[in-house]
């Protein structure tokens, strides 16, 4: 059966799409964009991607490709992951560049919720006579979870939160003594370098920081991907965040003698002694204060101050009090769980979370999607328990 013009157009969103997961890792605070560029006759005559912060956006990327390639853009359909900018940032409009190139009509898989943008593009390309449609489907749903940490933070002004853990079969994330190294495989732990590569902050409690002084940093050496090839290093250090309430961490911690490698941020409450929070500054960590009447109140405050810094995908590594503390607070948007082929048996291990949680099955969270991978001899368990 012949290929539909419905057909055609997903599989040149599909390759906009991977297209776009290219510039993982280097574009935030923006958003992951891919283009493709087809000639009147239904060929491809141009693509490109926002490769990095400042730098071309997919659009101007795409049609420098085509002119690279001695095409005429003119009365091209250019298809795209987002809706194009309307607004001058570190680059300007993509709807001045897409009018004059002359390109005839313009489909695109999501829309940007920032205020500054929000349906401006696609309204001035239909005011300069260019046709605009929005796709709908898989390709649609494909484009809105590329950029989940980008449209949380335009709607929240706060981080997207994934919480990654590793346990046993059994449920448990360290021994009751505490030891925790490794139960996960050296390949799951590559996995998550990668993904520390790709996030803006990392987040542990003082408890974590305390008993393994961890530093927290995207080691490239170690971010190797299934096939054994090594992936394309951050270009940004990931903000290192310590939720520490009474600003315990140590001054000689690992995370404080790597400041060099990347900035860390402090979450202390209104009663942390000044003393220790100047001493924390002075040794060149950010000390935030995050005040409230509870819990909730004080995390939801740290996460807005995450978001006012333009941090918008925070990765949770911290241990089971605290990731407790986000989940009865309703602040996880995802897991990554990483379930290892060992057995403890053990009744005083720890589980992943440890907050009030539900007090009866039919009262707990159910995901809105879970996705199943093997990581060598693990298993990866990813779960979206919400969509922005």
């Amino acid at each position: 059966m012949a290929a539909t013009g419905t057909d055609i157009e997903s599989a040149h969103l599909r390759r906009a799409l991977a297209l776009a997961e290219e510039g993982r890792g280097r574009v935030s605070p923006n958003p992951l964009v891919g283009a493709v560029l087809t000639s009147p006759g239904g060929e491809v005559i141009g693509e490109g991607f926002h490769a990095r912060v400042g730098e071309l956006h997919a659009e101007r990327a795409a049609l420098a490709d085509c002119r690279e390639r001695g095409a005429d853009p003119a009365g091209a359909t250019m298809y795209l992951t987002l809706e194009p900018c309307a607004h001058t940032g570190r680059q300007p409009p993509c709807t001045d560049a897409i009018l004059e190139a002359g390109i005839a009509r313009v489909i695109y898989a999501s829309e940007d919720p920032t205020e500054k943008a929000s349906g401006r593009g696609p309204g001035v390309l239909r005011d300069g006579g260019v046709e605009v449609a929005l796709a709908t489907g898989a390709e649609a749903a494909a484009a809105r979870l590329l950029n989940q940490p980008f449209r949380k933070h335009a709607r929240t002004g706060r981080p997207l939160v994934t919480y990654k853990a590793a346990m046993t079969l059994d449920g448990r994330v360290a021994a009751p003594g505490g030891d925790s190294r490794w139960i996960s495989s050296a390949r799951s732990r590559q996995l998550v370098h990668r993904r520390r590569s790709q996030c803006d902050a990392i987040a542990v409690g003082i408890g974590t920081a305390l008993a393994d002084d961890p530093l927290l940093t995207a080691r490239p050496g170690e971010a190797t991907d299934a096939t054994g090839s090594e992936p394309a290093a951050s270009e940004r250090s990931p903000v290192r965040v310590v939720f520490d309430s009474m600003a315990r961490l140590p001054l000689d911690s690992a995370l404080l003698a790597s400041v060099d490698d990347g900035p860390v941020m402090v979450i202390s409450s209104p009663e942390a002694p000044t003393r220790a929070r100047d001493a924390l500054t002075a040794a060149r960590a950010e000390v935030v204060i995050a005040p409230g009447p509870d819990p909730p109140a004080r995390l939801a405050a740290a996460l807005g101050e995450l978001g006012s810094r333009g941090l918008q995908d925070l990765l949770l590594e911290g241990g089971p009090t605290l990731a407790g503390s986000f989940f009865d607070a309703d602040e996880i948007d995802s897991m990554m769980l990483f379930v290892a082929p060992v057995l403890l048996g053990a009744a005083g291990a720890p589980s992943p979370l440890e907050g009030r949680g539900a007090s009866r099955i039919a009262d707990g969270t159910r995901p809105l999607a879970v996705e199943h991978e093997p990581i060598g001899e693990d298993l990866l368990i990813k779960a979206r328990l919400r969509e922005w």
